[in-house]
């Protein structure tokens, strides 16, 4: 092993989502490190952005407009993106997303829709990339972007959190199943990553007093960030990774560890502290 290791060069990487947010932040971060990368988004100029960021730069990329939920136009990007490359070594499936609905009143056109954009497309992509990987010959890594939600009940978000719990596990299924090509699969799964679409979903979330409360339930104490998100996937994606395959690495400052714990104004720790305020902190419980 070698700190060159760790370099993307020669390589092709194909992002879907790669106009905006964390899809934004690992194209950007993958060109860095010296891949090709092939942005795959449904708004145009968000994603002509990147493509031209990246040229500027001095990296080489391209950018094809398509919506994920149209399998032939997802299929017909790739076959493009192969064909202009001569080659497919890293995909990352991180197009998906999801508004707050309750599910007895998330409607069953809503439903499909939450599962073809976040599950079914992923599947598509993982399938058609797959096999340009197996024909190519050269292995691959495969990086799906899922959440915390799917490690975690999510009220408001069942669908969704279905739909990323599912992406786990299919993660480590396609692992297993792929691992005779040469080809990794493992997945990232982010908290909170302040983008432009979690601002414009939740107004006011950046309020000096939200971002504080927040940090309480955060052991690192902040919110993550689009490229929080890049350094992990640009590691599964390189040589560096070559012998992790399955697995998740959950990208969010500690809070699915610490599970509950929050950060008291006396720099403590306490199990649900808003529920508990009037129990006895640990140093106060009697024998």
């Amino acid at each position: 092993m070698t700190p060159a290791d760790i370099r993307l060069d020669g390589l092709c990487a194909l992002v879907t989502g790669g106009g905006n947010g964390i899809g934004k932040g690992i194209a950007r971060g993958m060109a860095e490190f010296g891949a090709d990368v092939v942005i795959i988004d449904i708004d145009a100029n968000a994603g002509a952005h990147v493509a031209d960021d990246i040229a500027a730069a001095g990296g080489r990329s391209l950018f094809i407009q398509a919506d994920v939920m149209d399998r032939d136009a997802l299929r017909a990007a790739i076959d493009s993106a192969a064909h202009q490359f001569r080659r497919l070594d890293i995909l990352v499936n991180n197009a998906g997303g999801g508004r707050p609905v309750k599910f007895m009143a998330q409607s069953e056109r809503s439903r499909d829709r939450h599962v073809e954009f976040n599950l079914g497309s992923l599947m598509t992509a993982t399938h058609h990339v797959a096999q340009h990987m197996i024909a190519f010959d050269n292995g691959g890594a495969i990086i799906n972007v899922s959440s915390i939600e799917g490690l975690r009940a999510a009220p408001g978000y069942a669908v969704y959190a279905a739909c990323k719990a599912g992406m786990l596990n299919f993660t480590r299924t396609a692992a297993v199943e792929l691992a005779e090509f040469g080809i990794r699969v493992n997945a990232i799964a982010p908290d909170i990553i302040v983008t432009d679409g979690f601002v414009n979903q939740a107004p006011g979330a950046m309020d000096p007093a939200q971002v504080a409360a927040r940090a309480r339930y955060i052991p690192m104490q902040r919110d993550g960030a689009p490229d929080d998100c890049a350094g992990p996937a640009i590691f599964l994606a390189s040589k560096m990774a070559a012998y992790v395959t399955g697995t998740t690495v959950s990208v969010d400052g500690g809070t699915w560890a610490s599970s509950g714990w929050v950060r008291t104004p006396q720099n403590d720790w306490r199990l649900f502290p808003d529920l508990l305020s009037a129990a006895p902190g640990p140093k106060e419980l009697q024998p």
